[in-house]
């Protein structure tokens, strides 16, 4: 079985408000791409991945006129996708949601939120992911109230051999200062980006403490917005979502074997899954955000992870047209797993 997650950089923006694609020569939300390159583009590296479900984060817009799910399948027949179905679990108001495009005669998928439901006061624990979290995150004694943009994505998923796991996709908070103009702003808004952020990853970790208890396969996958080593508030904080989440050194931890790879030595050459136009320095920056997480239920299945870069895997590389089509169709690369069904 190959699960992929996918961040498709302003999906959204290919659709109109009928949830019918554009699929046109007007210009899409990435820079001098068309509507029509960025649409094929995205079907041709989804019909390369042949996955059984992608976790498609930024995925086309849930809301009063427009329809994730009905945009997705659409998508899906239009291209002729094995993936046909979709599920959506609490939409946002973002314009980007997190759902699953999975092929129906590989395996089932269903919304199935764990926590309890907290109103505006909030809830500690793990409460609903929908719901407020209440944390104190420094030393005032003082409990702060978090929210999660864009509320993870809980799946109870079972293939057709009778295999049944869980699958969380999570977009984590940017720690990027936007809307920063001085140099005190960015100070600021970085340290308090890097707060929600944490937040939302000790919330995220105490629901997969809840999985891991109860002894239930689980796979935590989509753009974490973080990685070890990426930015100076680490060493404020002292630890990286990705760390949180990964439970490291501990026998509750989860495993990536790009995290990993990444964790473990502080210079040198680590796999990357997004590439980004840096301006003010006229250059691209690459950086690790995007992860498959498991349990040790998947390694025992032999499980192997694959970065789809389009300058780092050879056989992207060699493919002229995949290798066009990864880096027009987003920012981000996907990221599979295969492992054992049986």
């Amino acid at each position: 079985m190959r699960i992929a997650t996918y961040n498709v950089e302003w999906f959204s923006g290919l659709f109109d408000d009928h949830d019918q694609l554009y699929n046109d020569g007007g210009w899409s939300g990435r820079y001098n791409v068309t509507r029509a390159d960025q649409t094929n583009a995205i079907a041709r590296v989804l019909q390369a991945l042949d996955a059984d479900a992608v976790m498609i984060i930024e995925a086309p817009d849930q809301g009063r006129r427009h329809s994730t799910v009905r945009a997705l399948e659409r998508f899906a027949r239009q291209f002729d996708l094995r993936t046909s179905e979709a599920v959506l679990g609490f939409g946002n108001d973002t314009q980007q949601e997190i759902a699953l495009l999975f092929d129906p005669a590989k395996l089932t998928a269903r919304h199935d939120p764990h926590g309890p439901f907290s109103g505006p006061e909030g809830a500690t624990g793990a409460p609903r992911f929908d719901s407020a979290f209440r944390i104190d995150l420094d030393i005032d004694a003082t409990e702060d109230l978090v929210v999660f943009s864009k509320p993870p994505l809980e799946l109870a998923v079972q293939n057709r051999a009778g295999f049944a796991f869980h699958m969380i996709g999570a977009h984590l908070k940017s720690k990027a200062p936007h809307g920063a103009k001085t140099e005190a702003d960015v100070l600021r808004f970085g340290i308090a980006n890097r707060r929600k952020q944490l937040a939302q990853a000790i919330w995220l970790r105490r629901r997969i403490e809840e999985h891991l208890a109860a002894g239930t396969p689980l796979m935590v996958m989509g753009d974490m917005n973080d990685g070890p080593g990426l930015d100076a508030f680490e060493d404020l904080f002292g630890r990286s979502s990705v760390e949180i989440l990964l439970g490291l050194d501990g026998p509750d931890a989860l495993f990536d074997p790009h995290a990993k790879r990444a964790l473990g030595q502080k210079i040198g050459a680590v796999p990357s899954t997004s590439r980004f136009w840096i301006r003010q320095e006229n250059r691209f920056l690459q950086a690790l955000l995007d992860y498959i997480m498991v349990t040790p239920q998947f390694r025992e299945r032999g499980a192997t992870w694959r970065i789809w870069h389009p300058m780092d895997d050879p056989e992207c590389w060699t493919n002229p047209a995949l290798r066009d089509a990864l880096i027009t169709a987003s920012d981000h690369f996907p990221v599979t797993i295969d492992f054992d069904d049986s």
